[in-house]
């Protein structure tokens, strides 16, 4: 059949509470404009992130019941090391309560002044752990990935000619080579298996380890399958051990690919690096069999990696995705193409010309969807990433809307009510204010600045 439908049955429902525009326009105010800063029961559908925020499975909260809270050598530790070395065969795997706490532990040992990290595109929370230690985080983007409305299957893979060049001209301070699995920032779109190889040959001529930001590992993997010449006939499952059998480490958000709502890991193969992260470990999150989770999340964590793999369900999440992206279109929403596994990604500098990027047009879209139609999204462009660590404020590379859809959360009439909340930003877009920032941290300030809108 051409239906895709949800394999799985709904057992336990939530309610949605209804406001109505009036309502919307008075809370986002209340919040300054700033999506992060709403109640999230005041948003209708919240696709803010898809991190931590799927429907965990019957099987992975039967493992809850099973979690045993031990300080150190709990049995759970040990059926989630299993599971994690099932796919990712590393060494050591050493447990966090998050991924950006595995980032920060990795670069507080391999970051500082005077270091460079090239990545094909960092995230927020991988570029905020790599600027607090003062070195530098750099993204070299294949020249595809600037290209919103182009096809190119594999638009996450990095510049192998801008990392050779920097291997070459600044090796000595390159600590490590980063690729993020699938590039979040870049419109979630995946890396090759041809390019992971050629960056894994690369780093080891110039002697540097290749880390993978893993946290959508899966979905990568199954685009890898669907799109990638050769790879048509494989099983998932060894995409993936063939994808971390390239790297010598991994930070790993579980809030993602792991299909549980908390947890993470920071895993390698390298003695002594794991040595300094263990006792970076103990001092910050905790022992390093429970790493700062309980018992009951590690149990979660080693039941969804069971699932995330099913490819029933890869099919089912992308196809999800691969249906709003061509109504967006059909609507004349530019968007970026080909749709992401985890998210559709708005062009907002696109879809709204008349604001300049320094007036944010990712944020006067995020605000509308909210005001208009209770959807709560979240701004990739000049807010995020236009502040520079001396000060500066330039526009980003882009300005982008990201729609990140929760797994197993949400079903088709979500999806067409968000299409047609679209419909009327459409019809109302050239009359859509932009904002100016009124108050700011002095990192990753998209959590807590405030805005004013521009008359």
């Amino acid at each position: 059949m051409k239906t895709i439908i949800e394999p799985f049955r709904v057992k336990v429902v939530e309610p949605i509470r209804m406001t109505t525009r009036a309502d919307r326009e008075r809370l986002i105010a209340a919040s300054h404009f700033n999506l992060f800063g709403l109640h999230s029961d005041d948003v209708l559908i919240d696709l803010l992130t898809d991190s931590g925020t799927g429907a965990m499975s019957a099987a992975q909260w039967s493992a809850v019941m099973r979690g045993d809270e031990s300080y150190a050598g709990s049995p759970s530790f040990y059926r989630f090391l299993a599971a994690v070395q099932d796919l990712m065969p590393f060494r050591h795997v050493i447990p966090t309560h998050q991924g950006r706490a595995a980032e920060a532990i990795l670069f507080s040992i391999l970051g500082g002044a005077g270091r460079v990290i090239p990545s094909n595109t960092h995230f927020d929370t991988t570029r905020g752990n790599i600027e607090a230690t003062g070195a530098e985080a750099l993204d070299l983007p294949c020249a595809e990935a600037a290209d919103f409305s182009g096809t190119y299957p594999f638009k996450g893979n990095i510049d192998l000619t801008a990392l050779a060049k920097l291997l070459r001209e600044r090796g000595a301070a390159v600590p490590c080579v980063m690729i993020t699995l699938t590039n979040n920032a870049g419109g979630g779109q995946p890396v090759s298996l041809e390019n992971l190889r050629a960056v894994h040959a690369l780093a080891q001529r110039h002697g540097k380890p290749l880390i993978i930001d893993g946290c959508r590992f899966a979905e990568n993997a199954w685009f890898v399958k669907q799109r990638e010449p050769g790879q048509a006939t494989r099983a998932v499952r060894d995409i993936v051990r063939e994808t971390f059998s390239l790297a010598e480490g991994m930070t790993m958000s579980a809030k993602k690919d792991g299909l549980a709502n908390i947890g993470g890991w920071l895993a390698l193969n390298d003695d002594d690096l794991a040595l300094a992260a263990r006792n970076r470990l103990i001092l910050t999150e905790g022992f390093p069999t429970y790493g700062g989770l309980a018992g009951r999340d590690l149990e979660a964590i080693a039941a969804g990696l069971a699932e995330v793999v099913d490819e029933e369900y890869l099919h089912y999440r992308v196809r999800c995705n691969e249906y709003i992206g061509e109504r967006l279109l059909a609507l004349g929403v530019p968007i970026v193409q080909p749709v992401g596994g985890h998210a559709v990604f708005i062009d907002a500098r696109a879809l709204l010309a008349h604001i300049p990027p320094l007036a944010y047009p990712g944020q006067a879209l995020a605000v509308a969807l909210y005001e208009m139609g209770g959807v709560r999204s979240c701004e990739i462009g000049t807010v995020m990433f236009g502040r520079r660590p001396d000060g500066r404020e330039v526009p980003a590379r882009f300005d982008l809307v990201r729609l990140a859809i929760p797994r197993r959360v949400y079903t088709q009439s979500h999806a067409d009510y968000l299409i047609e909340v679209f419909g009327e930003i459409a019809r109302e877009k050239t009359r859509l204010p932009g904002y100016r920032i009124v108050e700011e941290p002095r990192l990753m300030r998209h959590f807590t600045a405030k805005f004013a809108r521009l008359s």
